[in-house]
């Protein structure tokens, strides 16, 4: 018989966990899955690369039923105790919203279950005494707040599967479970947060279908403001429902559906008199959802929140990724607080959204303002206001054409340095800039726009041509447009896969507005190649990242009392609540300050007239790159000083680090380690030198050393005459090792692959190559060696 302690810790699980989970009785095939990678592991970028993190990974999850998790084990190997792995697998129980966790090396199980009280938290368990399926349900439904047979019935409804092996991600499991087990116990109005591209749609279908085929919701309302939404629910998960389902079109009511697709605008102003949606009675349907209510039905006073209101008895679902929380709007005064949050920061730490670097540029104009020499007249003769102006006004109230030209040239120099194909949004300050920066664009890039003139594309709201390409901008198979121009239009509800270069060159102060428009970058499509995004910021418009509004739990600014009047709710939605024709649902944009009427038509003022003017000395004054930590916030400072405390915290002294680093099997696993920390080698190089190592990269800038680069070590290793001890064909393999090392790094010549490329590939395969050191084991101790006279102090 095996000694336990012998055994490898996946033996551990074969041998003793999974037969004591078959005996328990647990389904092994539908309700055990081990070794569970549910995070995708965070995107670290190198320069112009980037690389994946290390996945959070449970030894096993246990399922009710599927996408219903009950409790998690984490095994050991039996030279740990049985209680070793209790603490992570607490960790990851709180992550995934699982009531009970159990370690276990094999002799017994340790269980920690949530659901009971303090005294008796944890206890040891033998093999033969692991909980059924039915005894860890009663704990979850504990946990839960579960006590019906009425609610368990909802709860326990099936997930809906298309027979692809799409499951949700984790955090859409909890979602969907949250929100379908809140209205089990009957709560009627729920919000859900979910950052941009976590897959709203996908999370907001299961609920409706887990809800639907329960028979609790029956006839159900998706609502949503820009016909681009509801078209993507429509050819999305919710065909589905196939011929259940509905869209609300022209006004014109069916009442023989059971799943209704609309617009807002679809459903009001049937005529004069009567809206569309009166054509149902109030209590037609018995659930709503809410697609983006951070827009039009957040404000108490607007039209859109009347349908909300007629449809009262039904269950609200409120989807955002950004709730609008100020002085007037309020969605959790509405809705209630989050039944669940996944933000932006936490997709990014988990590697299911795209983590960002933020390029900061300094015009002179901006910086230092600009003020119109005496007498100074615009393009069209008007005089222009003699006062300093700065980059609140530029493109609002007064146009600077080389100031465009000099944003469009640095844009172009951008996608020249890494790639002119990535696709871009340009956000303008309104449709009149959008245009003139389209024109910019295409002269900067006229051989590009030789071969097709839809390389650069103004899509805005009142342009017909652009708008018609939108559809081929986010589509990641079509090439052209390659450049979007645009005011509003594009801010959200925009599925960008592809897009990797955001540039702000408009004045956003609202945090909602700033939150859509980062959220078109973040997707990831690994596919075309797309891991990260640039954000390449004009206007300063990237401080909003500093505010804790940004990325943190929306804060009520404001409690409002059913009666009392919200004030100046038309100046907040101004800022980022589209309005869109009621027919189309097409997104309408005005210009700014409208000339103000009275009643009769009467004009009281014209509004501010907006100059044009050129011969302007325009300059980038400075330029800076921001990187995300591994925190997932911005380094605003230089990137040595980040670099040094970074590894300082991980390396207290130089010794330290020396010792780690000559002692490390492969300094490879170093560089992760440090990189999942934050510290991004390939821009330091950029910033330091692009010949030096790593090794001298820490050294010199986390502990003042003299730096040296990889080619003046490789030569100090060749003066030692080191290689003499070996045979003629090793003693050149290990040469083209050093040089490999002298050109690419230390990372590359720890990996076996390197003997199957130029030049080590003409000593002839890994195999024959290992052979002329006498074997694996001799040919990585010779690597060993080498590797030691590469950093041997000169």
């Amino acid at each position: 018989m095996n000694n336990k302690k012998t055994l490898s810790e996946r033996d551990i699980c074969t041998k003793y966990i999974t037969p004591a989970l078959k005996k328990a009785g647990w389904n092994i095939q539908t309700q055990v899955r081990e070794e569970v990678s549910f995070t995708d592991g965070r995107i670290y970028v190198k320069g112009n690369l980037s690389t994946r993190g290390k996945r959070k990974r449970a030894d096993y999850i246990l399922y009710y039923k599927p996408n219903i998790p009950v409790a998690i084990i984490e095994a050991k190997d039996n030279n740990h105790s049985v209680r070793a792995g209790i603490q992570q697998g607490i960790e990851y129980a709180r992550i995934l919203d699982i009531p009970v966790v159990y370690s276990s090396n094999g002799d017994g199980f340790y269980e920690h279950d949530r659901t009971r009280s303090k005294g008796s938290l944890e206890q040891e368990l033998s093999l033969d005494t692991f909980p059924s399926p039915e005894e860890l349900w009663r704990c979850y439904k504990k946990y839960k707040g579960i006590d019906t047979p009425e609610q368990e019935q909802v709860a326990a409804q099936d997930y809906f599967f298309d027979g692809s092996d799409r499951s949700p991600r984790y955090y859409q499991q909890i979602a969907i479970n949250r929100t379908v087990e809140a209205i089990a116990k009957g709560k009627q109005r729920i919000l859900l947060t979910m950052a941009t591209g976590t897959g709203k749609t996908y999370t907001a279908f299961q609920i409706i279908h887990r809800l639907w085929k329960s028979g609790v919701k029956k006839r159900i309302l998706f609502l949503a403001d820009r016909n681009a939404l509801i078209d993507q629910t429509r050819r999305g998960d919710f065909r589905h429902f196939k011929d259940k389902m509905t869209v609300i079109k022209h006004k014109r009511i069916d009442k023989s559906y059971e799943i209704y697709l609309a617009l807002y605008q679809g459903l009001t102003n049937y005529d004069e008199d009567k809206d569309a949606y009166r054509e149902f009675s109030p209590d037609f349907f018995d659930l709503i959802v809410v697609d983006e209510c951070h827009r039009g039905s957040a404000a108490e006073d607007s039209a859109w929140r009347e349908i909300l209101r007629y449809f009262s008895s039904a269950t609200h679902i409120g989807l955002t990724a950004t709730p609008r929380e100020t002085e007037d709007v309020s969605n959790s005064e509405y809705f209630g607080e989050p039944v669940y949050t996944y933000s932006l920061r936490q997709g990014i730490s988990d590697g299911f959204l795209a983590p960002y670097k933020v390029l900061r540029i300094g015009l002179n104009v901006d910086l230092e303002g600009w003020r119109p020499e005496k007498g100074k007249r615009d393009k069209s003769g008007l005089l222009v206001e003699d006062r300093i102006y700065n980059r609140k006004d530029f493109d609002k109230n007064l146009v600077i054409d080389e100031r465009t030209e000099a944003v469009a040239k640095k844009v172009t120099e951008f996608l020249k340095k890494h790639s002119r194909f990535d696709k871009t949004i340009i956000f303008c300050t309104d449709i009149d800039h959008a245009e003139r920066m389209r024109a910019a664009m295409a002269n900067e890039n006229a051989d590009l726009m030789a071969e097709d003139d839809r390389y650069v594309m103004q899509i805005t709201g009142d342009n017909d041509e652009g708008k018609r390409e939108l559809d081929n901008f986010i589509n990641p198979e079509e090439r052209y447009p390659v450049v979007a121009t645009t005011s509003k239009l594009m801010t959200t509800g925009v599925d960008a896969q592809t897009c990797k270069l955001i540039v702000l060159d408009s004045n956003i102060g609202s945090m909602t507005e700033f939150k859509q428009i980062i959220g078109r970058g973040t997707r990831i499509n690994e596919e075309y190649g797309k891991y990260f995004f640039t954000i390449m910021d004009f206007r300063n418009v990237t401080d909003l990242f500093a505010d804790p509004a940004f990325d943190g739990d929306p804060v009520r600014v404001k409690e409002i009392d059913e009666n009392e009047a919200i004030e100046s709710v038309e100046e907040e939605a101004a800022d980022d609540t589209p309005v869109s024709d009621e027919e189309t649902g097409e997104t309408i944009e005005f210009p700014d300050d409208p000339p103000e009427i009275r009643a009769g038509g009467e004009i009281v003022s014209e509004p501010a007239p907006k100059y044009y003017v050129n011969g302007v000395n325009v300059a980038v004054l400075n330029e800076r790159i921001q990187y995300l930590d591994g925190d997932g916030k911005l380094i605003t400072g230089s990137l040595k000083d980040y670099t040094r405390s970074k590894v300082r915290e991980q390396f207290h002294s130089l010794d330290a680090f020396l010792k780690t680093w000559n002692q490390a099997e492969k300094k490879k696993a170093i560089i992760e380690e440090l990189t999942e920390q934050g510290v991004i080698f390939e821009d330091l190089r950029e910033a330091v030198s692009k010949e030096m190592d790593v090794f001298d990269l820490i050294c010199h800038t986390a502990f003042d050393q003299p730096p040296l680069t990889r080619a003046e070590r490789a030569k100090q290793v060749k003066k030692r005459d080191y290689f003499t001890k070996y045979g003629e064909q090793a003693r050149k393999v290990l040469e083209a090792l050093l040089d490999k090392y002298a050109e690419e790094g230390i990372e590359n010549i720890e990996d076996m692959k390197v003997l199957q490329v130029n030049p080590l590939d003409r000593f002839g395969s890994p195999v024959e190559i290992v052979r002329l050191f006498g074997g694996k084991r001799q040919y990585l101790q010779a690597l060993t060696e080498l590797e030691q006279e590469i950093y041997k102090a000169a």
